[in-house]
């Protein structure tokens, strides 16, 4: 673990010691904020936070990508790649490491939103259940959208390519559900395989352990494949 921490608190620095962080944090806090007052207009006492929440995780298809391409493909473009597959760390000690980084952030950037929240109970009456289980699932899904994010940055020494990868891929799985109406006979697969679907529940209070365990399931996924990524980097 000592080596994981390492890696992580370095890209928690390299975060917070360069403008990355807070250009793409305050992008999102500028785009949720907007659609904020958008979804609040009107009484705030009938004002619902689950609708800024569900805007918050369409933006985070993009800020996913952006947090994480650098991670993996900047160690790639600047040859330190080598140094930390021949050092005395395993992969998955720098894959889970810079993944904790980035959830850093990401937690970070959301936690700035709470302001939008406190704005709703001071002055109106939200209800609380809908409001815990919308940012629960939001860091959910962030989570696998960073995991995601962090697979795409493995493959490529660009970031730029690794970005638009992991966009791509996230953008896919969130939407995957809309070409059900184009196949009908993979409905189901595609419902059970989109990341909007499981989301819908947390936004009406709804806390199902199935849709928990898809998000920690699909994070695990893709960050075993982002080690296996690496992995197969000492064989090149």
């Amino acid at each position: 673990m000592n080596n994981t921490t390492a890696v992580a608190w370095k890209e928690i620095k390299a975060y917070f010691q360069t403008p990355t962080a807070y250009v793409v944090g305050a992008m999102f806090l500028i785009l949720t904020g907007i659609f904020f007052v958008l979804d609040a207009t009107g009484a705030f006492a009938q004002a619902s936070v689950t609708g800024f929440v569900v805007r918050a995780t369409n933006f985070s298809i993009l800020l996913a990508p952006l947090l994480t391409m650098r991670l993996l493909s900047e160690e790639q473009k600047l040859g330190t790649m080598e140094l930390l597959l021949t050092a005395p760390i395993r992969d998955w000690e720098v894959v889970v490491g810079k993944f904790l980084a980035a959830f850093t952030a990401l937690m970070s950037t959301y936690a700035l939103t709470l302001y939008y929240v406190v704005l709703l109970y001071w002055f109106g009456n939200p209800d609380t259940g809908p409001v815990f289980s919308a940012y629960l699932g939001l860091i959910l899904y962030g989570m696998t959208a960073l995991a995601i994010g962090i697979f795409a940055s493995s493959l490529s020494s660009n970031q730029l390519v690794a970005g638009v990868v992991g966009f791509v891929i996230v953008l896919l799985l969130s939407f995957i559900n809309l070409l059900g109406d184009r196949l009908p006979g993979a409905v189901e697969l595609f419902n059970n395989l989109s990341m909007n679907i499981h989301f819908g529940d947390f936004t009406r209070g709804v806390l199902d352990t199935t849709h928990i365990a898809y998000y920690i399931a699909m994070t695990a996924v893709f960050l075993f494949l982002a080690v296996r990524s690496l992995e197969s980097r000492r064989w090149r």
